[in-house]
């Protein structure tokens, strides 16, 4: 029986299962070097972790690796249930909140290696974590998006450390009882976009003015495979504060309160370094289990329901 050691944690409410043992050999080389071998020959790791009956459409996972250089902490790949993420936001602070409950940090600064590039994060007094994205900006000028059933609504699109199609002026309530209505809008706008060839967007980010619940803005995020994100999510968090600098309603330093869909909230700022937009995203997350995974040969569903290879839910040219 093959074993998988993993620690799950949520970060605002969404959840990270993060696997410390029992994962493939992937090699060496970079994180998307590993990663391609991982999506390529042990995709049932990702299966066995994070569908069900283990995990479910919602969950993240993280796999931890060893780093290509020495001032890293560690490499980390994430992915979900329907492929693998560039980056993860909430998944990052959910790993070194991870790292720290095992006790394998020298010091409170993290230098975590990602597909995409090194970032950073630094444990706070009050245990919150402060991440250091990737650079992050919006890609050309709000353009206007027909969205079938639904009418034309103005659009921009944002790289937080994925790709986004952000929506603001959509006259929806962002509320839990609509997520339902906020899905099939969600889905409907992706589909048009990616019907007028803007394939690399592979999330959906709606949002309005957060003052109902305390904050600056308010998000629902769609991600890959349909689930939505439970947190204000970090890298959506990114691309909106991209945005705001693009508009000239964000200047560096200023903290911007994102508050997701359960009203949990992320703190936000900007910082122009060596040219680059650099987003500082700050949130907590919460270990709630350690557990073994047993993958035993003759279950039906060792490798998960619906349990078919995939190819990776991203270009990773982005």
């Amino acid at each position: 029986m093959q074993k998988l050691q993993v620690i799950d944690s949520h970060t605002a409410g969404e959840p990270t299962r993060v696997v410390i043992g029992g994962g493939p050999d992937l090699g060496s080389g970079t994180v998307a070097e590993r990663l391609a071998n991982l999506r390529d020959e042990h995709d049932w790791l990702r299966r066995a972790v994070v569908l069900e009956p283990r995990g479910s459409d919602v969950m993240v996972g993280a796999l931890l690796l060893e780093p290509s250089s020495a001032d890293a902490t560690c490499g980390v790949i994430y992915f979900n249930n329907v492929g693998y993420l560039q980056m993860c936001g909430h998944g990052t602070i959910g790993v070194v909140e991870t790292l720290r409950h095992l006790g394998r940090l020298k010091s409170r600064q993290v230098k975590l290696e990602t597909c995409v590039g090194d970032v950073t994060a630094g444990i706070d007094e009050d245990g919150s974590v402060t991440l250091r994205n990737v650079p992050s900006y919006r890609k050309g000028e709000p353009w206007k998006l027909e969205v079938p059933g639904y009418g034309k609504f103005e659009v921009e699109v944002a790289w937080g450390g994925n790709w986004f199609l952000l929506i603001e002026d959509h006259g929806m309530k962002l509320e839990l009882s609509r997520v339902g209505e906020l899905t099939a809008f969600s889905l409907a706008a992706l589909k048009a976009a990616h019907a007028l060839g803007a394939t690399e967007i592979d999330h959906v980010e709606l949002g309005s003015c957060g003052k109902a619940v305390g904050a600056d803005g308010q998000n629902f995020v769609l991600c890959p495979g349909g689930a939505y994100d439970r947190s204000p999510c970090g890298t959506g968090t990114s691309a909106k504060l991209a945005c705001l600098y693009a508009h000239g309603k964000l200047v560096e330093g200023q903290i911007w309160t994102q508050a997701g869909i359960l009203g949990t909230s992320f703190r936000g700022r900007i910082a122009m370094e060596e040219g680059h937009l650099i987003p500082y995203i700050t949130g907590r997350a919460y270990v709630t289990a350690e557990s073994t995974l047993n993958l035993q040969p003759d279950d039906p569903f060792v490798y998960g329901i619906g349990a078919l290879p995939t190819t990776s839910s991203f270009q990773m040219e982005a």
